[in-house]
């Protein structure tokens, strides 16, 4: 199991250099990865008046700080991105950093906040077809290749982007949605890795064993060769205390978990706070 702090890209970590900052304390303390928030205004009442970063621009200082760790957003909403634009900047960071970005995509909410507020479709079915056609449309960006498509919400004539991601074939791309809900699962074993959130565990909190094994049952079962390297990232707050951990994400690794995200509670008072993110960081990752 590999381990990486997740933050937002609002309260403090609007601000690139203290993104920078996190990301060096947790490569000195042992974490493999940092997750950023992608999103423009989230709730709209309860983040009122705070200032949000854009999250390309918060890992290209992360990846110029910082030699090891993976880099990446948890998650960007595809639809509401054109995907020639989101393709070129993940290319780039992906140079930058010598090919340490993982791409999370999902459908993004909250809806009525980030898409309704700026007159973006709202209807989750429009919404999940911009999300697969975009999918599909960065991968074949990301290869360097000439693209021609005609589909039904993106037409693409002739286009080369270069150059193509440092990953090759391309950057690790994994999917988001809620659990129970099998369509954001489905779409997640076609791919590269599954993020699920999870209706009964709020951000934060760790999520129930026994829906963990379904999750992951449901997952292997839809992949088309389920013995092909896959990653299950879940994540939550984990007690400092060593043992504690070990007895929490144990029963998680067992069951399929291959990456965990130490999350602040969505409720609490640290979530945008740095103080409370660098205290958890320098407690170090979980020993498993």
């Amino acid at each position: 199991m590999r381990f990486s702090i997740n933050i937002p890209n609002f309260g403090d970590f609007a601000d690139a250099r203290t993104v920078a900052q996190v990301a060096v304390a947790a490569e000195q303390a042992g974490w493999d990865g940092l997750f950023v928030w992608d999103h423009v205004v989230h709730d709209k009442e309860v983040q009122r008046g705070k200032p949000f970063g854009d999250p390309w621009m918060l890992l290209t200082a992360a990846a110029l700080a910082t030699e090891r760790i993976r880099l990446g957003t948890l998650v960007t909403p595809v639809a509401r991105r054109r995907p020639q634009q989101l393709a070129r900047q993940v290319a780039t960071l992906d140079a930058l950093s010598g090919g340490r970005v993982t791409f999370a995509a999902g459908l993004g909410g909250p809806v009525q906040d980030e898409y309704a507020s700026f007159g973006e479709p709202t209807d989750p079915k429009v919404l999940a077809e911009l999300l697969d056609e975009g999918l599909g449309l960065l991968d074949r960006y990301w290869s360097g290749e000439r693209v021609t498509h005609d589909g039904k919400h993106f037409h693409v004539d002739d286009v080369q982007l270069l150059p193509a991601s440092a990953q090759r074939p391309r950057p690790p791309v994994w999917i988001a949605g809620f659990w129970p809900n099998r369509p954001p699962m489905r779409r997640a074993a076609r791919w590269d890795g599954a993020v699920p959130l999870f209706q009964s565990a709020r951000h934060g909190e760790i999520p129930p064993l026994d829906e963990v094994r379904d999750l992951v049952a449901y997952v292997r079962g839809h992949r088309e060769d389920p013995a092909a390297p896959y990653e299950i990232v879940l994540g939550g707050a984990t007690p400092g205390d060593p043992a504690r951990a070990r007895d929490l994400l144990g029963p998680l690794r067992d069951a399929g978990a291959t990456w965990w995200d130490e999350r602040q509670l969505q409720t609490g008072p640290g979530l945008d706070r740095l103080d409370a993110v660098l205290r958890r960081i320098e407690q170090g990752p979980p020993e498993m």
